[in-house]
């Protein structure tokens, strides 16, 4: 079955609005591990407009599952990665002053300073998976860097599902195909919803993780999350 990793960004944008604890994010990941999900995702960017650097030590301590840290690998990612040696380190090409992670590495352009963060982070013994675009050269390299997994950005994927399914997922699994051949784990994330993801998780090959945030969160003020969460669950089921 394909983890679900439940990305708890929102909550702390909905708790940052007012300030204070309420929301309290610790204990939603907590809430959220009881429900059902098989992960936790964080992005703790350096404005901190969501997640925080204290949030992101504070869940570590409590999460059971997986923990799964999202980021720029920076200095400042990378002291989080050291000191709390999460599950996994996904490493998206964010800049500061981007919105929300809307495009994968370019595993050519960068490949000299991925495979040496990619080193310097699975000698901690931490899995690694680069944001990807569904490009095979790219996705070749990122393999020649060392990455664990991929995750790939299914952003183009969402767009184009209601207007032609088959055709916004043939990059995805020819994509997928190649990467599983190459020895790399397959994640995938970014504006997967209950409207597109079965039909994802039925088309490819192969799918270890899927991390959703927005969509289930979203969906979660109409449904609740436990509802939300075992919805998300039975869509993911072989």
């Amino acid at each position: 079955m394909t983890r679900l990793s439940v990305n708890i960004n929102k909550i702390a944008t909905l708790r940052n609005a007012r300030g204070g604890q309420i929301p309290n994010v610790v204990q939603f990941a907590i809430d959220c591990e009881r429900f059902g999900a098989q992960g936790i995702t964080v992005h703790p960017r350096p404005d901190e407009r969501h997640i925080t650097t204290q949030d992101t030590y504070d869940i570590a301590q409590v999460v059971k599952t997986e923990f799964n840290i999202e980021g720029y690998p920076d200095l400042r990612y990378l002291k989080l990665i050291s000191d709390i040696q999460p599950s996994q380190a996904t490493l998206v090409p964010d800049g500061p002053d981007v919105l929300t992670s809307n495009a994968g590495w370019d595993t050519d352009k960068h490949q000299a300073f991925l495979a040496e963060t990619i080193h310097e982070i699975k000698a901690s013994g931490v899995r690694t998976s680069l944001f990807m675009e569904p490009n095979l050269k790219w996705i070749e390299l990122a393999r020649k860097a060392g990455a664990d997994r991929i995750e790939l950005y299914t952003g183009p994927y969402a767009e184009g599902f209601h207007a032609d399914p088959e055709k916004a997922i043939k990059s995805y699994v020819e994509a997928i195909e190649f990467a599983v051949s190459i020895g790399l784990d397959i994640n995938a994330g970014h504006d997967l919803s209950q409207e597109n993801l079965r039909y994802f998780k039925t088309s490819v090959r192969q799918l270890d993780e899927v991390s959703i945030g927005h969509a289930l969160i979203s969906d979660a003020l109409y449904l609740g999350i436990e509802n939300t969460i075992q919805r998300y669950l039975h869509l993911l089921r072989d």
